[in-house]
């Protein structure tokens, strides 16, 4: 039997039945060279944006999206996760270590340092995992790169003595697992049988269609949820009912999962009067064309369509998270602020041009732009590849043509450690979404304007600059003509040190400061390092706080296995701010029967 009851988040856009007969030309989204109007149009509605930043944050996402690609196996085998800064767009990656950073940087993405790697992440979520089972005030965990946590979900109106004693156990694992209280449970969605872009599981009630899809045999199918395909051989109806078969859904039992492994099915498109169809439908505005696929990304702007809730946008707010439904616990999703009604089910989830997920669950209410995490799909590739689909893009539509080459590279200012560029605009036969700029063979900034300030660089130290443009299909213009540029000398005396012995007590905070005479902002990043001995490392918390205010975690409390601490640590923290006045170092036991001692430390700004 299919569950029908779930709910399903809506935020994007429905293929017009990625298999409906071929659109009028005034139905297909305008000529490419900036993003679809419809996918402007909702953003802007939805977040509440005026259109030209919904226009730039597409743009500023595709180029982020692009350098996700290229970070190097290591870091994001090491890295706690990588997400969009909500004001700029850049690429944020956590790391671990000074390697991960350096890795990072030259990639074009920013590196943020933090003190618990994915290992240790999945460690936690390994044991929430276990401690959840059979609780039933938990609605969901998952990895939060930005906070360097693991986010428990517990439902608000939960008041059960095993949701009570859930949640103690959770904090006695420490500060790497947080707890968050959230309203409503999600669901899976189904729902009433509605006019539209929908699909009928045999007799039961409608669901949407995801992302039409080829095999390696030519064969047609489209992608949906695996909650409405979970009946191995159902005939698969179109929006007029039995009278209109497409084809036939999980076929032999192999081609749906509702379960630990997502929530992802095939239907196989069977009937010769169905074609295919990239064109996703935005309920009243143009069609979007499918360009290609991508990963989710912690605030990306993505948009979804689905027969009950049309056309909705919203922001991913976490992904690769479990979703305790009440019927099945599912791994793997993805979380946002779209709306979604019952029904939706199935339905295609888009970033900018390109497939990002199929629409799962949600509070089956429809509020653009209200609750943080009102709606979840699963990511698309996971199905692709286990099905070894190709995802159906629209005919024609490829780009292989490169930017012109940016012209008239120029040096405004320069600093001891920074020099700000700017160049003239290159032009592309589509859109330019973005400029790299390289210092030598490393890709040190990127940005979606003509100008920028490369940091990070070293005083006193001569740099040859290029600059190449990049379009939304990834195609990169030649390298502008090379330039060269020397940092001044500037006050190389930046690294400022506190050799005074302070003891480190069990559950008090020992501090020791510094105060820095350096002239104006600091280096990126600011390196510290530290010289104590202690008998139980996992007992820590190491904190540096600027002379603003604003505090770095170093090291975090954790561990049931006590280590010694000696001997010289370094740590890296990526922020840029005022470098003079006084930097506190604190360290905090937070355990018994343990000694140690901070010899000294220094601070590089």
């Amino acid at each position: 039997m299919h569950i029908r009851t779930l709910t399903t988040l809506a935020s994007g856009a429905a293929f017009a039945l990625a298999l409906l007969p071929p659109l009028p030309a005034s139905a297909v989204s305008p000529p490419p060279g900036s993003p679809p109007t419809a996918l402007v149009d909702a953003l802007s509605r939805d977040l509440g944006i005026s259109r030209d930043a919904a226009r730039n944050r597409l743009l500023a996402q595709d180029t982020a999206e692009a350098i996700a690609r290229t970070l190097p196996a290591q870091v994001r085998e090491q890295s706690p996760g990588s997400w969009l800064d909500d004001t700029t767009g850049r690429l944020m990656v956590a790391v671990t270590d000074t390697a991960g950073a350096a890795q990072v940087a030259a990639s074009g993405a920013t590196p943020v340092t933090v003190s618990r790697g994915r290992a240790e992440l999945q460690r936690l979520r390994t044991e929430v995992a276990r401690l959840a089972t059979g609780i039933p005030g938990v609605t969901g965990w998952g990895i939060d790169p930005i906070s360097d946590t693991v986010t428990v979900r517990i439902a608000a109106a939960a008041d059960d003595h095993a949701t009570e004693q859930f949640a103690k156990d959770i904090i006695r694992l420490g500060n790497g697992v947080r707890i968050t209280h959230v309203a409503d449970r999600l669901t899976p969605q189904g729902g009433d049988v509605r006019p539209g872009g929908r699909w009928l599981p045999g007799a039961e009630a409608n669901c949407s269609i995801g992302f039409p899809a080829t095999d390696a045999t030519g064969g047609r199918h489209f992608l949906t949820a695996g909650h409405c395909t979970n009946d191995p051989n159902q005939p698969a109806w179109g929006s007029s009912g039995q009278q209109d078969r497409i084809g036939t859904s999980n076929v032999g039992g192999t081609h749906s999962v509702f379960g630990r492994e997502g929530d992802m099915g095939v239907v196989n498109v069977t009937e010769p009067t169905w074609q295919l169809s990239p064109s996703v439908n935005t309920y009243g505005g143009p069609a979007v064309d499918v360009t290609g696929s991508t990963e989710p990304l912690v605030n990306q702007a993505v948009c979804h369509s689905g027969v009950a809730s049309g056309w909705q946008c919203g922001k991913v707010t976490a992904i690769d998270q479990t979703v305790v439904y009440t019927v099945a616990t599912i791994e793997g999703v993805s979380f946002t602020t779209a709306c979604s009604i019952a029904g939706d089910s199935g339905g295609a989830w888009l970033a900018g041009t390109k497939a990002v997920g199929l629409h799962s669950g949600g509070q089956s209410s429809c509020s653009p732009g209200g609750a943080r995490d009102q709606s979840t799909f699963q990511p698309i590739n996971e199905p692709l590849r286990k099905w070894g689909l190709t995802l159906q893009t629209r005919p024609g539509h490829s780009d292989t043509q490169a930017p012109t080459t940016p012209a008239a590279v120029r040096v405004t200012a320069v600093t001891a450690t920074t020099a700000t560029l700017t160049w003239d605009a290159s032009t592309d036969n589509t859109a330019v979404t973005g400029y790299q700029i390289y210092t030598g063979d490393t890709l040190a900034a990127t940005s979606t304007t003509t100008s920028t300030t490369v940091t990070g660089l070293a005083p006193g130290a001569s740099y040859t600059v290029t600059v190449k443009a990049v379009d939304a299909a990834g195609n990169t213009s030649r390298a502008s003509t090379p330039i060269t540029i020397t940092t001044s000398t500037g006050d190389t005396a930046r690294t400022f040190t506190n050799s005074t012995s302070t003891p480190i007590r069990d559950y008090q905070t020992s501090r020791s400061t510094i105060t820095s005479t350096a002239p104006g902002n600091t280096i990126t990043p600011i390196t510290v390092a530290i010289t104590a001995d202690h008998t139980c490392v996992e007992d820590l918390d190491i904190t540096l706080t600027s002379p603003a205010g604003r505090s770095y975690p170093l090291h975090s409390y954790g561990g049931t296995t006590c280590h010694l601490l000696t001997g010289t640590t370094s740590h890296t923290v990526s922020t840029t701010e005022t470098a003079r006045g006084t930097w506190t170092l604190s360290i905090h036991d937070g355990g018994p029967g343990d000694t140690g001692t901070l010899h000294r430390w220094s601070l590089t700004l």
